[in-house]
């Protein structure tokens, strides 16, 4: 058990190559850790969503931190059940994502946004509710992009799934 926490350890300090100011401990993309039989180490993770290019990169840094801490022998697998979800975010990880000037989401994942209802968005710069959806789709597929009626500013949502 204390190996599988020392990788846990090791790997808490990867941040998100797209969001560098999360972890992935803190996005929850981290999912589990199995030392096998045979002295491979395998570290399971799943994306945010399906297809997200983040992935590759994050296995590849799993692979070298890894190997620059004595374990060779790693297989990173990605997992798509259950599916990721906002929920899965650290209260920390979201308080960093406004600090950051994205806003984090709002309530947890719901059918909102199916039916095409915005939710009310805190602009991360200014706190105000005075916000306004612009478009669906952000810097990346996870994100909205939206602006504040206020202080004028545009500014990234992190959208709920």
């Amino acid at each position: 058990m204390e190996t599988k926490k020392a990788i846990f350890e090791i790997l808490g300090q990867l941040t998100d190559p797209e969001i560098p100011v999360l972890t992935l401990t803190d996005l929850g993309v981290l999912r589990d850790v199995a030392l096998l039989d045979n002295g491979q180490v395998e570290v399971q993770i799943t994306p945010t969503y399906t297809g997200c290019p983040a992935m590759d990169t994050i296995a590849v840094n799993i692979r070298e931190i890894l190997h620059e801490n004595g374990y060779q022998d790693v297989v990173v697998r990605t997992v798509l059940s259950p599916a990721w979800t906002t929920d899965w975010l650290s209260e920390e990880g979201k308080q960093k994502l406004k600090a950051y000037g994205i806003a984090p989401p709002v309530g947890s994942a719901d059918k909102n946004a199916l039916l095409g209802r915005a939710p009310s968005v805190q602009c991360p710069q200014c706190d105000s509710l005075n916000t306004r959806l612009i478009s669906q789709f952000g810097s990346t597929a996870c994100k909205a992009l939206y602006r504040c009626e206020d202080c004028l500013e545009p500014f990234d949502y992190f959208k709920c799934h």
